[in-house]
């Protein structure tokens, strides 16, 4: 596979507050840039509440990029599914004087409508987290603790 780039571009704003962009995101039809805004957490000196922060963006990144490569391999592999969801929780703390986000907690939720495709499920599941590139890409330790329900 080629290499591929992907684009951001942040500005400031205004006290620990930025917009965040990319062009490839942008819709010429609608005039939509798909902007967020982002700034230092409230944990931080002058931290910002209610806003997205490059700590829940990082938490956001795996558990996306869990969710939509378990989407490609449940598609490949003819998974029939009802729903996915994830929680997750980035664990921030100080480590050899750095801060550093140690821990990335997954907590992915399928729900299928066959009980006779739970292993089959969870195997898929556990494939999509060993796959996942942004999980490759990090040094944090990904734990992931999976409920698969089915519906009646």
């Amino acid at each position: 596979m080629e290499k591929h780039s992907y684009n951001v571009n942040i500005h400031w704003t205004q006290d620990r507050k930025g917009m965040m962009c990319s062009p490839e995101l942008e819709n010429k039809e609608t005039n939509d840039t798909n902007c967020i805004e982002v700034a230092t957490p409230p944990d931080f000196d002058k931290g910002m509440p209610h806003i997205w922060s490059p700590e829940h963006l990082f938490t956001a990144a795996v558990s996306s990029c869990l969710m939509t490569t378990f989407l490609a391999i449940a598609d490949y592999s003819k998974l029939e599914f009802v729903s996915f969801k994830c929680r997750s929780k980035g664990i921030l703390e100080k480590v050899n004087g750095k801060f550093v986000i140690s821990e990335v907690l997954l907590f992915p939720e399928v729900v299928i409508s066959d009980e006779s495709k739970r292993e089959r499920t969870l195997r898929i599941i556990e494939k999509s987290e060993k796959a996942c590139l942004i999980s490759n890409s990090i040094t944090s330790k990904i734990t992931m603790e999976t409920k698969i329900s089915v519906q009646n």
